[in-house]
């Protein structure tokens, strides 16, 4: 019996370490973001993955993560408009 308890608590524990672990991965990655500027010449080899633009007529921040021609990964935001405008 006190095995079983033993074995839930610490399965209960797993799961809270490894939820705050991808969160904190998360939060490094965004923290890392680069921000593109007008003028700006990133050295882009091949793009990993884009955020998906909203269905909204604003200004919308978007993600792009990509590699450079050394293989080091690298996350650029930068901001475009939505797709929810219509033209009239």
């Amino acid at each position: 019996m006190k095995a079983s308890l033993l074995v839930l608590a610490l399965c209960g524990f797993s799961a809270v370490a490894m939820a705050e672990e991808s969160g904190a991965k998360v939060a490094v990655q965004q923290a890392r973001a680069e921000q593109y500027t007008y003028g700006s010449h990133p050295d882009i080899a091949k793009v990993v993955s884009v955020s998906n633009v909203p269905n909204v007529c604003a200004v919308v921040p978007m993600r792009m993560t990509y590699l450079d021609s050394q293989g080091q990964q690298h996350v650029m935001a930068y901001q475009i408009m939505g797709n929810g405008c219509s033209n009239g």
